[in-house]
């Protein structure tokens, strides 16, 4: 729940994503690379009974023109994707360019998640606007 007493959007998922990614932390800190960390919240995630995509290739359109594919780490049961880094630290860039991967595609949640030498960061982001129906 919200502070002003709404439902989060995927609450469930958002819990045991946050949980797992917070597990594989502790058991690795920052210290292997981004495969490294895909493989283990993968698995920490289909223990869980999520339904698990990993390198989903996704159409990117522009002008009713398939312009490239977007290639997610993972995305859970359909609904949320997941970009995972391994940096010091996460950037505006970094969050600048999730938000419009998120806005291309037709999922409406999506996590941030960078294992960094500073810290792990989770970043929760929603985009749930209208969206053009070639966009995703």
């Amino acid at each position: 729940m919200t502070k002003n007493g709404e439902k989060l959007l995927y609450e469930k998922e958002s819990y045991i994503i946050r949980g797992a990614t917070i597990k594989i932390w502790q058991q690795f800190g920052s210290a292997f690379k981004e495969n490294i960390i895909e493989n283990a919240l993968n698995e920490e995630l289909q223990t869980q009974k999520l339904n698990i995509e990993k390198q989903k290739r996704i159409n990117v359109y522009y002008n009713n023109k398939k312009i490239g594919v977007y290639i997610p780490d993972l995305i859970i049961n359909d609904k949320i994707l997941l970009e995972l880094k391994r940096k010091p630290f996460l950037t505006k860039q970094d969050k600048q360019q999730f938000w419009y991967y998120l806005k291309a595609t037709k999922y409406k949640l999506g996590f941030l998640i960078n294992f960094g030498d500073r810290g792990l960061q989770i970043k929760r982001r929603i985009y749930d606007k209208a969206r053009n129906n070639q966009s995703a």
